[in-house]
């Protein structure tokens, strides 16, 4: 009898809810950053199915499954009991499922394998600290280590990583090598 009664609590009118715009942002189409699966996009269906004909997962843990110890043993007794020639059939018109939207998946593919412009600069003030030390002691980061400029205190490791970085930035080290060679 108790569960009737919280029932019954649970369907209270809320007067403050304004139904119209409830049901307005239950339909509304969700926004999609990804301009590739804006453009297939079908209003009329629902996300699980608009995924699955891109030839996209609804569901990462249902799209690759980690076997688990009792359904390999299932498995086996079902291959035990039922021949080897109907399972690799049914396995086979399972695999040929090709969906209908499949450039979607591609060119996300792609997208995701394009070379990424490196956006990382170091601030001015640490650039100009390890040129400094560069240009005053060339490779010897113990010697960096213990120069008075050194107000972090950095070990020799992490001025090697430190330059290591700022090697790997194109714009600024080369503006530094410019500066450099003028020097010299």
């Amino acid at each position: 009898m108790a569960g009737v009664r919280k029932l019954k609590r649970r369907k209270k009118y809320r007067v403050n809810v304004n139904r119209k715009r409830l049901r307005n942002k239950l339909q509304k189409v969700p926004t999609i950053p990804c301009e590739q699966v804006k453009k297939a996009w079908e209003v009329t269906k629902s996300v699980r199915t608009n995924l699955k004909e891109m030839g996209l997962a609804y569901d990462a843990n249902e799209a690759i499954q980690i076997p688990n110890v009792k359904q390999e043993m299932l498995e086996n007794a079902k291959r035990k009991v039922v021949a080897d020639e109907n399972m690799s059939d049914e396995e086979d018109e399972a695999m040929d499922v090709i969906p209908a939207k499949n450039y979607v998946a591609e060119a996300l593919e792609a997208e995701a394998k394009a070379p990424r412009q490196r956006l990382l600069n170091l601030p001015k003030g640490q650039a100009q600290f390890l040129t400094y030390l560069i240009q005053k002691y060339d490779e010897d980061y113990k010697a960096m280590s213990r120069d008075k400029k050194n107000h972090y205190q950095l070990t020799w490791k992490q001025i090697r990583a430190k330059i290591k970085m700022f090697k790997g930035i194109p714009k600024q080290y080369d503006k530094y090598l410019q500066d450099n060679s003028i020097e010299c």
